[in-house]
């Protein structure tokens, strides 16, 4: 449970069995003042190598078909667990699934009391502050763009001082909340166009009126597949015209859209092991309730294909000598400049299409381990890691995915600094 105010946060778990599931599903609610936020279905004893996913939902107060998309989402998949679905059984028990359907619950009630018939395009959007919670989080794009040009850090970017006071209360909330599990995936629900939107949002150019341009992650391939995963799923997004806009395939780089500094897109690859996107999932940002059946059944395979990509490309351990997991060790593939690390129990997930790939794991005080590995369009591949301990007297510090072992340091008025 986590119960927030407009001046701090008190954060509290707690698992509660749901009637409407089995016993082997719980429900993990998170509760902003006294409005329940979210869901997390199937928490129970922590087994090792199952991938974190979540979705988020009601960023903007006043876009409200993806709160009530994922509320639909938890009871359909309590209910198709109880069923009996293979498909579903198989996503719950394979996966930890977090569902946050309220970002900003303050906003949607700005929103909600306008109703959808009177609803103005940008009552409620922000939170009680009307603050855009979606230009909130700590910019690290401008400090990756520096890094990519003088082969520094790749990934986990650092966040800059004093951050935690420079950020609405459920910006810091849903930060935390990330920095307390390892996601792999997640999808950011609104409203207002129908597209799949992949990072970065925030573009290496400066901006020009009237012009944009594409800024690709290392992962572009990865992520253009993810997107397409869902507009291909969905019943209509995939043939590109809606809302008076055309986007191929139903998708589309954020920045060669319009580029948006400090979003959480960007953030989630940045800072973190999560790959994320921006899904828009309605023209109408606040539908009437009579809409509400038509698009869940547009929505409901997207959804849950979506989840599923969360299983596909490497997994595995890393291991001292003795068995002993290595957390924090850092996941390097030849030809893509981005990191991942293994998480507190020593594993990892690392997303890929198929393919054959050259994977090297490294450590602090370890010699550094690679491994070749080639991935099929089915599940993720196990490859574990076992690591010697480096040699008294050559400890060095953890190589880059450049070679470097250090790097400049980033002008002191240039992004989050």
């Amino acid at each position: 449970m986590m119960c927030l105010n407009k001046s701090f946060i008190i954060k509290i778990e707690i698992f509660s069995k749901n009637k409407n599931c089995p016993l082997s599903v719980y429900i993990y609610i998170y509760i902003y003042i006294l409005y329940i936020s979210a869901v997390r279905l199937k928490r129970l004893i922590m087994i090792k190598l199952e991938p974190e996913f979540k979705y988020i939902g009601n960023m903007h107060g006043n876009e409200v078909l993806g709160r009530e998309l994922l509320i639909y989402l938890a009871q359909f998949l309590c209910e198709e667990y109880r069923a009996g679905n293979e498909r579903i059984t198989h996503l719950i028990h394979d996966t930890r699934i977090h569902i946050l359907p309220s970002m900003n619950p303050d906003g949607y009630e700005v929103a909600a009391r306008q109703g959808p018939e009177f609803n103005g395009y940008l009552v409620g959007r922000g939170n009680a502050k009307e603050v855009d919670l979606n230009r909130n989080f700590p910019d690290l794009n401008a400090l990756m763009y520096y890094y990519e040009r003088h082969n520094g850090q790749n990934h986990h970017l650092p966040l800059p001082d004093n951050w935690e006071l420079q950020v609405e209360p459920e910006t810091l909330a849903v930060i935390k909340w990330m920095q307390n599990y390892n996601f792999v995936l997640s999808a950011n629900l609104h409203g207002g166009a129908v597209v799949a939107n992949y990072p970065f949002d925030n573009s290496r150019e400066p901006r020009i009126r009237g012009k944009t341009s594409n800024s690709a992650t290392p992962d572009d391939k990865i992520f253009k597949k993810l997107a397409k995963t869902y507009s291909y799923g969905h019943s209509w997004m995939h043939k590109g015209w809606n809302c008076g806009d055309y986007f191929d395939e139903g998708i589309t780089n954020g920045a060669s859209w319009y580029s948006l500094s400090k979003g959480m897109q960007d953030f989630n690859y940045l800072h973190t092991n999560c790959f994320e996107i921006t899904l828009e999932l309605s023209c109408d940002k606040f539908p009437p309730a009579t809409a509400l059946a038509s698009e869940w059944l547009a929505n409901r395979e997207a959804l849950v294909s979506y989840m599923e990509q969360v299983h596909h490309g490497i997994k595995g351990m890393v291991y001292d000598e003795n068995n002993n997991p290595i957390s924090n060790a850092v996941i390097s593939v030849a030809g893509i400049n981005h990191d991942i690390t293994s998480g507190t129990d020593g594993d990892y997930f690392r997303l890929l299409l198929p393919g054959t790939y050259t994977v090297t794991a490294s450590a602090l005080g370890y010699q550094p381990f690679t491994k070749t590995v080639t991935v099929g369009p089915a599940e993720a591949v196990q490859l574990d890691f076992y690591l010697k301990v480096q040699p008294k007297g050559n400890v060095k510090a953890y190589p880059n995915k450049k070679g470097s072992t250090t790097s400049k340091s980033p002008p002191t008025n240039l992004g989050p600094r």
